[in-house]
């Protein structure tokens, strides 16, 4: 589990991360001349962090440690001041812009879902109602997205539409948001329901910070009924699973220093899949690089170190 002294430094790190307006990599769709691309003014709620998406998910690591470790009012400073209804409000013309109709598909959409999960779990009504306008938007477009998507996105980094929908469907149960638990799940049985001998042995792509045979082998376990679940995982990886710990040649590089996120990922994967000590093989090799290494993994691997620590322990039934 995350113990105090490792919620800390991540707590460190992910205040820094979020309150840092650069460097920061902007996604945006422009449209005319001269538009405005300032982080903070565009995205005054997640201006801070390398992305967008990072910022969101280094808010909702702060709110899982605050639920497990309580009173520290650094964190809660500064959410106070970042899931405030002012910069949430902005945060929702901006996807409600024509820049941000697709912004964040599916990937960013997917976190920010989940911090509202993690938000409603918390208990502070009064971050959770200021963001509520922007999750209920985002679980609508989630929904329609599922529902109208002939396929699915098989690819081991923000596209994947899998790990999308499982933060989708914890949201959804969190927020009791019955359409989204339905389409998400009619999605994946559309989707994945007929896979067998999943490639494992292809797996990793260089910039992979995702299995995409384990997350969506994760989705699977609940979008099915548990008495299906079985046989189907028997079909999809009928030699079982055994992924040696990616090699990671150069943290400095922003797309290798994916492969410790997907050794984080996979962790969390394995542990939902019951695969123990395969999961402790993939945390054991990543877990020493989340924090003190280069930006360009600090500024988001202690919520996959999070989410791979604590969330079979915390999610909601």
């Amino acid at each position: 589990m995350l113990t105090a002294p490792l919620a800390a430094a991540f707590a460190r790190v992910a205040l820094a991360n979020i309150q840092r307006e650069y460097p920061r990599h902007i996604s945006h769709l422009l449209r005319a001349p001269r538009e405005e691309l300032s982080p903070r003014v565009l995205h005054p709620a997640f201006y801070g962090s390398y992305d967008w998406h990072s910022a969101v998910h280094m808010h909702w690591l702060l709110v899982r440690i605050l639920r497990l470790y309580p009173d520290q009012q650094d964190i809660v400073a500064v959410l106070d001041r970042h899931l405030a209804p002012h910069p949430l409000a902005a945060e929702l013309r901006y996807f409600e812009s024509a820049a941000g109709r697709t912004f964040e598909r599916p990937y960013g959409w997917a976190w920010l879902l989940e911090l509202q999960a993690e938000l409603l779990r918390q208990g502070n009504t009064e971050w959770s109602d200021a963001l509520q306008p922007l999750a209920g938007e985002l679980a609508r477009r989630m929904a329609s997205f599922v529902q109208g998507a002939p396929y699915p996105i098989r690819a081991g980094s923000h596209g994947n539409t899998a790990f999308a929908c499982l933060l989708a469907l914890d949201y959804a149960r969190a927020a009791k948001h019955q359409t989204l638990q339905d389409a998400v799940r009619s999605a994946a049985l559309r989707w994945y329901g007929a896979d067998r001998d999943a490639p494992l042995a292809y797996e990793p792509s260089l910039d992979d910070f995702l299995s995409p045979a384990l997350v969506e082998a994760a989705l699977m376990r609940e979008a099915m009924p548990s008495h299906n679940f079985g046989a189907w995982l028997k079909g999809f990886v009928p030699a079982g699973i055994d992924l040696a710990p990616p090699v990671v040649a150069d943290r400095s590089d922003a797309k290798q220093s994916h492969l410790d996120g997907l050794a984080l990922s996979r962790a969390w994967c394995l542990r939902k899949l019951g695969y123990a000590a395969a999961a402790e093989r993939q945390l054991s090799a990543a877990l020493p690089h989340v924090v003190g290494g280069d930006y360009v993994g600090e500024h988001w691997l202690a919520s996959f170190a999070t989410l791979a620590l604590t969330a079979e322990a915390l999610k909601t039934p």
